[in-house]
């Protein structure tokens, strides 16, 4: 049996639980390798837009305005599902990228590794 629990658009609204900026945190996960790519913020309003035209949608906090990954740089993410944690606090995107993530032209906006003693990797 899938742990996955298909819902509809408004039922799946209705479990976001909006910070009180309006905001929710979403990361972003390459739809083909798995790999995690950045970690933006989503409104009601990026999230309708990122649906509308399957390019993912975020709100910028620092410009205060909706801004879709990719528009100046051309390095879009292409959405491909949407899923939401238990508690309705955050978004897990899958996209396929389209270029490098991050702005540093890495894939993956991730690319800091703390090495410390006794981890794993």
């Amino acid at each position: 049996m899938s742990e996955i629990e298909k819902v509809n658009l408004n039922d799946w609204l209705d479990r976001v639980k909006f910070d009180r900026h309006g905001l929710v945190a979403a990361v972003v996960q390459d739809a083909i390798d798995k790999s995690v790519l950045m970690l933006g913020y989503m409104n009601a309003e990026s999230i309708q837009k990122t649906l509308m035209t399957r390019k993912v949608t975020f709100w910028s906090r620092s410009r205060k305005q909706l801004w879709t990954k990719g528009e100046t740089s051309g390095h879009f993410l292409n959405l491909v599902g949407m899923y939401l944690d238990c508690d309705g606090d955050a978004i897990l995107v899958k996209a396929k990228p389209i270029g490098p993530t991050c702005h540093t032209q890495k894939k993956s906006c991730f690319s800091w590794q703390l090495v410390e003693q006794g981890f794993e990797e």
